[in-house]
């Protein structure tokens, strides 16, 4: 998951399945997002080549740990590829906690949990998940691909997926959370989810 290319010859090497949760303490602050990421099944074979297993083409969770954290700490360097605002001020992100790999149906599931630096009480917060460089594409999960957890009632949930229009498409990409003429490419390509709380 390296190099930016530039958008005329742009295009994704891996394929992201995602499903996400947003997180809340009982004070109604967010306290982080948990993700819940499948990788195409090509990607998924590659990753798993000598990879050493005890039932023939099954993996357990502790047999992927390894491997599991090498994703994490690679995906550091990109953010973990999970923008967030509240109330249109960037949020940050600590360490991911709780990752784990899973195997399932013949692909791998990266799941982790990314908490705020300091959990956030706002009135609106604004996700996207995409890579700037677009050699990783999301798309979320058909079924439940955005989740709250533990929120007030009174909050409610939008989505906004990348193929709603090329507008919206290019309204996100001028709301860019990166700098720089090609750099930020893939947001033109962002899921954007966005909890309203009033």
């Amino acid at each position: 998951m390296t190099a930016a290319t530039a958008p005329a010859s742009a295009h994704p090497h891996v394929w992201i399945t995602a499903a996400s949760e947003v997180i809340y303490a009982a004070d109604g602050s967010i306290t982080g997002v948990r993700h819940a990421w499948t990788f195409d099944d090509m990607f998924s074979t590659y990753a798993l080549q000598g990879m050493e297993s005890k039932a023939k083409g099954v993996w357990t969770r502790e047999e992927l740990a390894p491997l599991a954290q090498t994703n994490v700490e690679s995906l550091k360097e990109f953010g973990f590829f999970t923008f967030a605002k509240a109330d249109g001020k960037k949020e940050k992100f600590l360490e991911p906690v709780d990752y784990y790999l899973e195997h399932k149906d013949g692909a791998l599931v990266l799941h982790f949990m990314l908490p705020f630096r300091t959990p956030v009480k706002t009135k609106q917060l604004a996700l996207e998940v995409y890579d700037p460089s677009f050699f990783v594409d999301f798309s979320l999960s058909k079924q439940d691909p955005v989740r709250l957890v533990g929120a007030p009632s009174s909050c409610a949930l939008s989505i906004q997926r990348p193929n709603d229009g090329s507008a919206a498409a290019q309204q996100l990409n001028e709301q860019s959370f990166s700098s720089g003429e090609n750099a930020n490419y893939g947001a033109m390509f962002a899921n954007k989810i966005t909890v309203d709380c009033p």
